[in-house]
């Protein structure tokens, strides 16, 4: 008996070879219809057997197509219609957009293959793509996904393309980035002059790799933005990249042509292998002490034991992988501290000085965006996403929220993120970057505009930091008046919690629940430098149950740019010795009355981080944001928690003693205790602090957050103290550090702001 059914499928279901799936289901089960994507994600009408609608619908929800992630579908019965066969038919919009959007897909193995392959006739063109691999948020202009709501519009495919698009036996039957050499994207290599090198299409890359091989600095612009390459293993080219780009010590990415290459050099275990592999593709951050290849490591990745790789993601980059005998630096085309540049007049206006040559293409890219980039702990292999941005933005699979209000949260100030929940779904951008950048305070503000332009629809809240100094607090309020909307301001580390609860979705939880807030710098709801924070939350309230001791913020921002301001912070009269080798007589005096009248105070886990490293003579002076953390961290590259020792205990109701812990660390430096053991038995204090503060507010859940927990070491040293009788929870999804507020900002106030609401 002949039934009819509507389905509709919700979640990343766009842009993802969908429509194309269902049809040649719907042909195997002998089922007509129709299937189109719509403002919520993709719905199907099927006429056929009952049995055999009810095996397609499970056969779609059990085997979707591999780069989709269904989050919700449903099947109701209508009334009987009879379709002729079964049809794709074009996007209808009926409403504004309610829908997960799409991120970019790293090339698949069959495209790779066919750019390879010479007797293709896709071979050597490096904007190949299908259902399954190519960008899609970064040339999005608007939704559904289809070709003509994309950047990719402006070039009509040819007859081959089309014969490929309309064929339902083909891999891109209905790919909407389908393009070749005939019809598609052109690529064009110039010297720093702008005067263009000739070379055929098939001997491109190969003259590219020469001129890396050669020592020269290429911008090649990829299909998120420009990158900036050179040989690793050539010690002057990246000593210049380094100068040119004014980044004298934070380490560069390194791409490898391969992962069998990658092999030769570096040890990756299987987690770090299918995060290389992932269609995220993100840079995976790789120990590098058991290094046996060419790389000029004291250059790459200066004082560290470990090495940011990737795998060739686009076709641009595998064409010249396939041309490379070597590494390649693989940075972010811009001027350090600004945004990714990804227009071509503005990266050779901006690069020219830094770049010896330019590979440019006229594929305009709407969402420019970094590599992502994430690193696993080494005992416990526990994930931790550093930054969020290609591959994963700028989506988040929560759930939906079915909020009542539009709701924007402008997010933090050194890490920025954007947050917007106009429907059923948060939308999370790219990491965007410290916004003190002009640059990177526009590209924040193009992004605004564009969340609101796409979702067709003003917000009705938007949500601060309480900073009132920070770029996307000042911001927030002037865009609040602008649309005459209702401004709310949440406390930094507050929503830093808030995002771990919404993560784990943990509001509705009837225990209580401890956040353990730990970083740099937050305006404190009385008026200090908070950032060594404990919370507790129950019943939709969070507040406050402890901290670190006080000690004074010196000199304002210049404190977390020079660590050994930190480090006179904490000094007692015992410590002089080693600050009379960091400051002359000047400047000490000055500091020490500075400390003396200083009136602004601070609890700061991330600072007392920088005393301890300027202490053990690490780190003075920051060259990029977390150095000197990153560095005390480097110093460990073993354990033993059985010869690990506590510096101060906590008493019950006390703030956590500052000062003592760090004599205490002190007098163990004074013994000739090697940094390494200092280091793990700081760790180790941290730990035990976190637990101790645990057992008196009576709580067996921690929830911990903030850029603190970047410190892989720590995490794996809190899953050895304290999993076995406590419930840990992390941000896993999302970066804990400053990108997690805008969202942290948004589960706040739709679950713990009655009071700011009233």
């Amino acid at each position: 008996m002949l039934k009819t059914y509507k389905i509709i499928i919700t979640g990343q279901v766009q842009g993802v070879g969908f429509r194309p799936h269902v049809y040649v289901l719907a042909k195997l089960y002998n089922l007509t219809g129709t299937v189109s994507n719509n403002e919520e994600g993709v719905i199907i009408y099927v006429s056929g057997s009952k049995n055999n609608i009810f095996s397609f619908y499970n056969s779609l929800i059990n085997s979707p197509p591999k780069v989709s992630k269904i989050n919700h579908h449903s099947s109701q019965e209508i009334d009987i219609e009879k379709f002729d066969g079964f049809r794709i038919i074009p996007s209808q919009k009926n409403s504004k957009i309610n829908l997960q959007l799409t991120p970019d897909f790293a090339i698949c193995d069959d495209c790779e293959k066919e750019i390879s392959n010479s007797k293709n006739r896709r071979y050597h063109y490096p904007f190949t793509t299908c259902v399954n691999c190519g960008p899609r948020w970064a040339i999005t202009n608007t939704f559904p996904f289809e070709r003509n709501h994309t950047s990719i519009v402006e070039f009509e495919m040819c007859d081959e393309c089309k014969d490929e698009y309309t064929n339902p036996a083909n891999r891109r039957f209905h790919s909407q980035t389908n393009s070749c050499s005939k019809c598609g994207i052109d690529l064009c290599l110039t010297d720093s002059e702008g005067k263009n090198i000739e070379t055929s299409k098939h001997s491109l890359f190969k003259e590219i790799a020469n001129l890396l091989f050669r020592g020269n600095i290429i911008a090649i612009k990829n299909t998120s933005g420009y990158l900036l390459c050179c040989n690793a293993e050539n010690e002057k080219a990246v000593q210049q990249l380094r100068d040119k780009k004014n980044r004298p010590n934070k380490p560069f990415a390194v791409l490898y042509p391969s992962i069998e290459f990658l092999k030769t050099e570096l040890t990756v275990n299987e987690e770090q292998l299918k995060s290389l592999n992932s269609t995220e593709r993100p840079i995976t951050i790789i120990p590098s002490y058991k290094y046996k290849g060419k790389i000029v490591i004291n250059k790459v990745a200066p004082g560290l034991n470990q090495l940011g790789v990737m795998l060739p993601y686009s076709g641009i980059l595998q064409l010249l992988a396939n041309e490379l005998s070597f590494p390649i630096i693989a940075t972010s085309g811009n001027i350090h501290g600004s945004p990714i540049i990804s227009n071509n007049d503005e990266a050779f206006d901006r690069l020219n000085n830094i770049a010896d040559y330019f590979l440019h293409h006229n594929l305009k890219i709407t969402h420019p965006q970094d590599d992502s980039v994430v690193k696993f702990s080494t005992k416990f292999n526990h994930e931790v996403l550093f930054r969020r941005s290609r591959g994963y933005a700028p989506n988040y699979f929560g759930g939906n929220l079915f909020a009542n209000k539009k709701i924007m949260a402008m997010g933090g100030h050194l890490k920025s993120t954007l947050a917007y929940l106009p429907n059923d779904y948060i939308y999370i951008s790219q990491y965007l970057g410290n916004l003190d950048n002009y640059e990177v305070y526009n590209r924040f503000a193009q992004t605004t505009t564009k969340f609101i332009s796409l979702f067709e629809q003003s917000p009705d809240i938007i949500l601060t930091d309480k900073h009132p100094a920070y770029q996307s607090t000042q911001f927030g309020i002037e865009l609040s008046k602008k649309l005459k909307t209702n401004l709310y301001k949440i406390q930094h580390h507050k929503a830093h919690f808030a995002s771990v609860l919404g993560e784990h979705q943990l509001f509705d939880n009837d225990d209580s629940i401890m956040g353990v807030i730990w970083d740099g710098t937050g305006y404190g709801d009385d008026g200090q430098i908070w950032g060594g924070e404990f919370f507790s939350y129950q019943s939709n309230n969070i507040e406050r149950i402890s901290h670190f001791e006080y000690f004074n913020w010196l000199a304002g921002d210049k404190m977390a740019k020079e660590p050994k301001l930190s480090l006179l912070s904490l000094a007692d009269d015992n410590m002089q010795p080693q600050l009379a080798e960091k400051f002359s007589e000047k400047e000490s005096a000055i500091y020490q009355s500075l400390k003396k009248n200083n009136k602004l105070k601070t609890s700061s886990v991330g600072r007392l981080f920088d005393a301890v490293a300027s202490l053990l003579n690490i780190c003075d002076i920051n060259t990029y944001e977390g150095e000197a953390a990153i560095l005390l961290e480097n110093h460990i590259t073993n354990y033993d928690l059985n010869s690990c020792k506590s510096y101060c205990t906590v008493l019950n109701g006390d703030p956590i003693p500052t000062k003592k812990l760090f004599y205490n660390l002190y007098l163990d430096f004074k013994k000739g205790n090697s940094k390494e053991n200092i280091i793990a038995n700081f760790l180790y204090t941290l730990a035990t602090i976190i637990f101790q503060v645990a057992n008196q507010n009576n709580t067996k859940k921690i929830a911990f957050s903030g850029g603190v927990f970047q410190n892989t070491v720590l995490v794996d040293v809190l899953k050895e103290v304290g999993e076995k009788e406590y419930k840990l929870y992390f941000n896993r999804n999302l970066s804990p550090n400053d990108e997690n507020i805008s969202f942290g900002q948004i589960m706040y106030y739709l679950h713990c702001s009655q009071k700011i609401k009233e």
